[in-house]
């Protein structure tokens, strides 16, 4: 009879970062605490905080319930592996290492939370894509870009909506904003910040010719409620009116708002509600939203500059490389990790890509040992 010892505290210490990361402890007197809130009758009079305390009841549900879960199996898999050592049964070694390596699977999944460790980790995002040089390649390769992250918040479950689109003269978009909601909808996009690179036979040069093109990618987490006074001499405010590449990703509206922020050139847009108030609302929620954002990351960036620490890649690096002439691969250049199936990932498969740059950035973290 195979002994399975070592397999099953391997198992045990894997629970016990667990209850760490997705702090049990505290989250059962939380959940104790939103069981009597979600039941209280006049709940929905207030429908804000009536969805943001649903939300916050279904995800420490989730974590308690998993962790439970994994508790259980952990212990069945030891009190049968204890039986069969008694009796010296092999037959039973299949179900055990089945047993062991199910979970063990589970485990691989949701220790991508370990790596979550920024304050707004787990809101929605707002994600901005903006064609930079080469042309019409580089819109081409922008609308690329936003049909990827579609196609990823399709296999993730999470939903995305485009607040925003400017389309190229020729083809693509020179600009698109949407804002992705889903459970940690941040922490995962903020491994796209940066400038992408295009390597391909330009479809849009009739001698054939090689052509590099680049697209910018911003992420800012989605805040509520941001206590922030904004000078309103500091804003622009342009109507338009706006329609998606050839219709395709929005319907026309002539309500559309997109404010400027001069002192720190961020721009937010909405043109997805019919009504310009509610558009303005949604705009001045989002510009809210990225200089609260930006605010942060500056003041961290002064801390780690006083501390010595270098910084990390940010807006205006290039981070990844999409080659489809003369070779097919896709190159993270912060991790070196790559990929012959560019196709895949233009689909949408990037999940790989992102757990990996989030393993890497922890481990830079990490002080040396």
């Amino acid at each position: 009879m195979r002994d399975f010892t070592q397999d099953l505290r391997e198992l045990q210490r894997r629970l016990s970062e667990a209850e760490v990361y997705l702090s049990v402890g505290d989250n059962r007197e939380r959940f104790a605490v939103l069981e009597h809130e979600v039941a209280e009758p006049g709940l929905w009079d207030d429908q804000d905080r009536a969805k943001k305390l649903n939300a916050e009841y279904a995800n420490i549900k989730e974590d308690i319930g998993v962790f439970d879960k994994m508790s259980v199996e952990i212990e069945n898999v030891e009190v049968l592996h204890e039986l069969a050592r008694d009796e010296d049964d092999a037959s039973q070694e299949p179900e055990i290492e089945a047993a062991i390596m199910s979970v063990g699977a589970i485990f691989d999944q949701l220790e991508l939370r370990s790596l979550f460790t920024g304050e707004h980790d787990d809101t929605d995002c707002i994600v901005q894509i903006n064609a930079k040089d080469g042309g019409v390649d580089a819109q081409d390769f922008s609308e690329m870009l936003l049909r990827m992250y579609e196609k990823w918040c399709e296999r993730r479950g999470f939903t995305i909506t485009l607040n925003s689109v400017s389309e190229g003269a020729e083809a693509g978009i020179m600009s698109a904003e949407v804002t992705i909601s889903g459970r940690y909808a941040y922490g995962l996009m903020s491994a796209e910040r940066g400038t992408h690179r295009l390597v391909r036979i330009s479809p849009f040069d009739n001698q054939g010719r090689r052509q590099t093109s680049f697209s910018a990618v911003q992420v800012w987490p989605l805040l509520e409620d941001v206590d922030l006074e904004i000078d309103e001499s500091d804003i622009e405010m342009q109507v338009f009116r706006a329609s998606g590449a050839g219709g395709q990703h929005i319907n026309k509206t002539s309500s559309a708002v997109r404010y400027i922020h001069h002192p720190t050139g961020l721009v937010a847009t909405s043109q997805e509600e019919r009504s310009q108030l509610q558009n303005r609302e949604r705009a001045m929620g989002r510009l809210k939203s990225m200089i609260a954002a930006k605010v942060e990351e500056d003041r961290q960036a002064e801390l780690d500059a006083i501390a010595g620490k270098q910084a990390q890649v940010g807006w205006g690096s290039q981070i990844r490389s999409y080659v489809m002439q003369p070779y097919q691969m896709v190159k993270d250049l912060r991790t070196e990790i790559e990929t012959a199936n560019v196709s895949g990932v233009l689909d949408g498969d990037i999940d790989f890509l992102i757990e990996g740059f989030l393993q890497h950035k922890r481990a830079q973290g990490e002080p040396e040992s």
